[in-house]
């Protein structure tokens, strides 16, 4: 009797966590569509911007009049990975997928002779303090975000370029997940400090394939404005991507969730119905030799 009421009690158990995983799927498939749609509708304007800056950067002979965060420091010593995630787990590999990618960015880095500190923006990626506890740049608090806003987005921008200016590091590289599908959302890695040169640009650069820049009304004060704003832009699509991504990780994980506690039901149904036919064949095998006794 004690292993027919610890079986019903654990079907019991598996039900109730199987009513949340199917309420969870629901919501993240609530969130999901118009996470994605954010997330689709920003990527023309950053990619045709960061296209841009790229072609601006390729035209630029370093001197020490030129912007920094357009030309760069002159050194590469310092690298500073920015890791976007996000503030809840349960979200499948979503936010381990985007650590590991950043961590292998490290080594890769720390291989060559590089510096490598970390800048945080997520909860989840703060596991990177047990690997690098003495290489946190910083931890952005996120968690009293109810709904993303580009404001967000500039905040982490401002702050980065102002430790840039301060000369904390030479190159920023921001990480994130890309989002292609519920099923699919790819881990995601590009250089924001200064503006990283395109394969395309440096090919107009070596043909001179590119037309001059002309810039009205001056090249100081549309830099001055573009630049930040690039990195704004930036790290806000990175938010919005990972924003859709971690939806679709967690549907697809809580689907997972709840197709395997269903499957767990039917096996835990399985042995209570053997066990329970098993103790009623004992009762009756106890009733017949009782009664022929007698």
């Amino acid at each position: 009797m004690a292993s027919l009421k610890a079986l019903k009690i654990r079907i019991g158990s598996v039900k109730s966590t199987q009513k949340i995983t199917k309420a969870m799927k629901m919501v993240a498939a609530a969130k999901l569509r118009r996470a994605q749609e954010a997330a689709v509708a920003g990527r023309p304007y950053a990619e045709r911007l960061e296209a841009v800056m790229a072609s601006l950067a390729s035209k630029v002979s370093v001197s020490e009049s030129s912007p920094k965060l357009l030309a760069g420091t002159g050194k590469d010593q310092t690298h500073l990975i920015i890791v976007a995630t996000s503030e809840r787990g349960l979200a499948g590999a979503f936010n381990s997928n985007i650590v590991r990618a950043a961590r292998k960015k490290a080594v890769e880095l720390e291989a060559a002779g590089k510096t490598v500190k970390f800048y945080i923006a997520g909860k989840k990626g703060r596991v990177l303090k047990r690997f690098y506890p003495t290489q946190i740049a910083h931890d952005h608090e996120m968690s009293q975000i109810k709904k993303l806003a580009f404001s967000d987005a500039r905040e982490i921008a401002d702050d980065v370029a102002a430790r840039f200016f301060a000369g904390e590091f030479d190159i920023a590289h921001l990480f994130y997940a890309r989002f292609q599908s519920a099923l699919v959302q790819e881990p995601t890695g590009r250089q924001i400090i200064p503006v990283a040169i395109s394969a395309h640009a440096e090919t107009s650069q070596k043909t001179g394939a590119e037309a001059a820049v002309t810039y009205e009304p001056d090249e100081e004060s549309i830099l001055a404005d573009l630049l930040p704003r690039n990195i704004a832009i930036q790290i806000f699509r990175a938010l919005l991507e990972n924003a859709a991504s971690e939806q679709g990780s967690r549907m697809t994980a809580m689907d997972n969730a709840t197709r395997n506690a269903g499957d767990m039901i039917k096996r835990l149904s399985i042995q209570y119905n053997r066990a329970r036919q098993a103790a009623i064949t004992t009762e009756l095998v106890e009733i017949i030799s009782g009664a022929e006794a007698l």
